[in-house]
C-alpha cells in the first residue's frame, strides 16, 4: 500500500488549460473515486498518473517519491482500461502471464502470480479458455487479473465497467469492492456514474471543468454537499431545485416565498432551495409543507414510485415514495418535508449553512 500526492497538477494542450491546479492526497489502500460530466477532466487526471499524459505542472508523487518525469513503467502502477484490449490468440493464463514473461520473471513465480489471482478473481476455471470464449464479465475479470498479477503499489480503473450491461456492472461492481477488500491495495476508479461513485468509494473526488468541487465520504458528498452542482450531479433521481423569491429579512431569518407557500429560514443567504427526491413526503403533517404539486407523470418501480410533477407556479418537481402507490396523472399532492433534510444555496450557488424553521 502506498499514497499518492498531487499539488498544484495542471494540464494545458498548447493554450487550452484542462487541469487547473489539483491539490489531493489519496491515503495508503484507499479507494477513490474520481467522478464529473463528461470533460471534466476526470480520465486526463488519472492518465496524468499513470504517466500516460505529461504533466504541465505541479508535482505528482507516489510513495513519497516524485513521479512526474518517471516512465509509466516505474512508477508501480497497474491500470485496467474500459477496453479489456485482450490477446484474442492467447489463453487467459497467457494473457495474465505475458507481461511477466517479458519482464523475465521466473517461471515458479509467474505461476504462483497467475494462479493467485485468479483465485481471487474466482476464474480458475477459465485460465485454459479464449477471450472469445468469455463473457463480457469475465474477459473484464481477466484484465484485471492481468493488473493483479503485477502486484502494483497503485491500480488504477479507468470506467471498467462501461461495456457491460447492467446486471454485469453490478455483479463487477461488487468483485471489484471485494477485491478491495482482500488485497487493501491503494485504488483511484474513474466514472461518470454517481451509483458506482457512492457504492464503491472511500472518498469522491467530485469535478467539473478540470477543477476539485468537492473531496469527501459518499454520504459527505450526499449530505453536505459543498455547491449546487455537487447537489445535482450525486443522488439519482437528482435533487429538486426550486427557486425562491425573498418576502423579507428579519436579522439572520429570511422569509421565502416558494411556489406560493412562505418558509422562514435561519438563513438569509438563500435565494435558491434543494430537497431528493427520497426526502418528500405526501401530506401536510409530515413535516413542513412545500406546497400542491399536480402530477404530470408517474414511474411505478415495485419497491418504489417515482412521481414527476410541478407546483402552481410551474415549477417542476420529483418524488420517490416508498411501496406502490395509487398515483395517476392530474392527482393533487400536497408535499411536506423535514427542513433538516433540505439545503438553501446562494447566488453564485454554494450551499448555505444548516437551515432550519
Amino acid at each position: 500500500m502506498t499514497s499518492l500526492t498531487l499539488t498544484d497538477i495542471k494540464k494545458s494542450y498548447g493554450p487550452v488549460d484542462v487541469i487547473h491546479g489539483v491539490d489531493l492526497r489519496i491515503e495508503p489502500g484507499e479507494l477513490v473515486v474520481f467522478v464529473g460530466p463528461s470533460g471534466c477532466g476526470k480520465s486526463t487526471l488519472l492518465r496524468m498518473i499513470a504517466g500516460l499524459e505529461p504533466i504541465s505542472g505541479g508535482e505528482l508523487r507516489i510513495g513519497g517519491q516524485r513521479m512526474n518525469d518517471r516512465p509509466a513503467s516505474e512508477r508501480g502502477i497497474a491500470m485496467v482500461f474500459q477496453s479489456y484490449a485482450l490477446y484474442p490468440h492467447m489463453s487467459v493464463r497467457k494473457n495474465m502471464s505475458f507481461g511477466l514473461e517479458t519482464a523475465r520473471m521466473p517461471k515458479a513465480e509467474i505461476g504462483q502470480r497467475v494462479q493467485k489471482a485468479a483465485e481471487i478473481l474466482q476464474i480458475v476455471p477459465l485460465l485454459d479458455r479464449k477471450p472469445k470464449q468469455l463473457s463480457g464479465g469475465q474477459r473484464q475479470r481477466v484484465a484485471i487479473g492481468r493488473a493483479i498479477v503485477r502486484d502494483p503499489q497503485v491500480f488504477l480503473f479507468d470506467e471498467p465497467l462501461s461495456n457491460l450491461d447492467a446486471e454485469l456492472r453490478v455483479q463487477t461492481r461488487v468483485e471489484i469492492a471485494k477485491l478491495h477488500a482482500d488485497i487493501g491495495a491503494t485504488m483511484i476508479y474513474v466514472t461518470h456514474d454517481q451509483v458506482e461513485a457512492m457504492t464503491l468509494a472511500d472518498r469522491i473526488v467530485v469535478l467539473r471543468g478540470g477543477k476539485i468541487e468537492q473531496a469527501g465520504t459518499p454520504l459527505e458528498i450526499y449530505n453536505q454537499p459543498a455547491n449546487r452542482f455537487v447537489a445535482g450531479f450525486i443522488g439519482s433521481p437528482k435533487m429538486n431545485f426550486l427557486e425562491a423569491s425573498v418576502s423579507r429579512r428579519i436579522g439572520k431569518e429570511v422569509e421565502l416565498d416558494l411556489a406560493g407557500t412562505q418558509l422562514v429560514l435561519r438563513n438569509d443567504d438563500a435565494v435558491a432551495f434543494g430537497v431528493r427526491p427520497e426526502h418528500l413526503k405526501v401530506g401536510a403533517d409530515c413535516g413542513t409543507s412545500l406546497g400542491q404539486m399536480t402530477v404530470t407523470h408517474v414511474e411505478q418501480l415495485g419497491g418504489q414510485t417515482i412521481v414527476y410533477g410541478r407546483f402552481p407556479d410551474h415549477q417542476q418537481i420529483v418524488a420517490t415514495l416508498d411501496g406502490q402507490r395509487s398515483v395517476t396523472t392530474g392527482d393533487q399532492l400536497p408535499l411536506s418535508a423535514d427542513l433538516a433534510q433540505c439545503h438553501v444555496f446562494d447566488a453564485e450557488g454554494r450551499r448555505a449553512a444548516a437551515l432550519a424553521a
